[in-house]
């Protein structure tokens, strides 16, 4: 496997690792995309992923918009800057993928996948890169792929493990959020990748203000200020006093309570059928709030994917280690079609730098 430059003289590293995803979705295609779209803006970044995945992606975007981008491999993120034009850095990740076929689960891709979310992840760990971008990795293939992998639902439960491993603290002692953003709503998840049945039976005391505060910590780094934080109910009506559950009585008003004391700029439970219009920075009207904490996955991601799938962003709050990614998935039924949208991508490494 491949090793990156110390970087122990203390000089921050400007590089951007974007892990290659699934070798048999649009990942590759989309990566190529972005360098052939927005060459200034990744101009610092390289990809962890397979040089021969990378080059079928450069003859994919040749054959739809004859861009002559083609992948070349780096030992070292530091020749992205002897790089010649139209040509995608690519820092291969230990030994080369064996070919697998367009949009069919593939426990070898999805091995891969891991081993370069794994391998970037630890790299930023040790500083010697800004931050990770993630392209999407199919959660079938990854399970396929065995152990290691086989135990993560995605991508964030296996950056949780490895920061909590780097750092010699328990997984308890390492939570983390995920927040998905766009130009106009920003919401945060309670809980992320559970049945609907144990997304409820998540949502305890701690839980919600263990979100609140790892939510309040990240915004006021990112906005430079203490963030408006609304909280979403979890029943309809933010359990209309009672009538349709006590979960915000018991349970989610006490959070918020906790959370003032401690100086958070916090308030709800809102009605969670109308909240997220209220903190929607739509064009010509200022949202009351900077981000919404949402219950559970789907009650918090559908708005941010309403309002446009390819502008949303997936980060990953309370890691040593900025990540993130663009908010869909592998999209098997078009990969290998040319029809991939980089947009989202872009916006993922567009934030990434932001907050690098």
């Amino acid at each position: 496997m491949s090793d990156l430059p110390s970087s122990s003289q203390g000089k921050k590293s400007p590089w951007i690792a974007i892990t290659m995803g699934d070798a048999a979705g649009i990942g590759p295609e989309i990566i190529a995309k972005a360098f052939a779209q927005q060459p200034v803006l990744m101009r610092n970044c390289f990809v962890a992923g397979d040089l021969a995945a990378m080059q079928r992606a450069c003859e994919l975007i040749d054959k739809e918009k004859s861009s002559s981008w083609n992948a070349a491999r780096i030992s070292q993120p530091k020749e992205v800057l002897t790089r010649n034009e139209k040509v995608i850095p690519v820092l291969q990740v230990g030994e080369s993928l064996k070919p697998v076929s367009w949009g069919r689960v593939s426990p070898l891709a999805g091995e891969f996948s891991g081993r370069c979310v794994t391998w970037a992840a630890q790299a930023a760990l040790r500083g010697e890169i800004a931050a990770l971008v993630t392209a999407p990795i199919n959660k079938e293939a990854l399970a396929a792929a065995g152990e290691p992998y086989q135990k993560y639902p995605g991508h964030t439960e296996l950056l949780q493990v490895l920061a909590a491993q780097h750092t010699n603290q328990p997984i308890a002692d390492m939570p983390v959020r995920m927040m998905l953003a766009n130009d106009e709503l920003r919401t945060v998840l309670v809980s992320i990748h559970l049945s609907l049945r144990e997304a409820l039976a998540a949502v305890t005391y701690d839980s919600v203000l263990q979100t609140i505060q790892i939510t309040h910590q990240a915004l006021s780094r990112m906005l430079g200020r203490k963030p408006r934080i609304a909280v979403a109910g979890l029943n309809p009506h933010a359990g209309e006093g009672g009538m349709f559950g006590r979960e915000e009585i018991d349970v989610i008003a006490p959070a918020i309570q906790t959370a003032q004391s401690q100086g958070c700029d916090i308030s709800g439970p809102w009605a969670p059928d109308t909240v997220f219009m209220r903190a929607r920075a739509a064009t010509g009207k200022l949202a009351e709030f900077d981000v919404v904490v949402a219950m559970y996955h789907d009650q918090g991601l559908i708005p941010v994917k309403y309002l446009g799938v390819e502008q949303g962003v997936n980060v990953t709050l309370g890691l040593p280690l900025v990540r993130t990614s663009p908010d869909h998935g592998t999209a098997f039924d078009i990969a290998g079609q040319g029809l991939a949208d980089a947009a989202s991508l872009v916006a993922a490494v567009r934030m990434a730098v932001k907050l690098a």
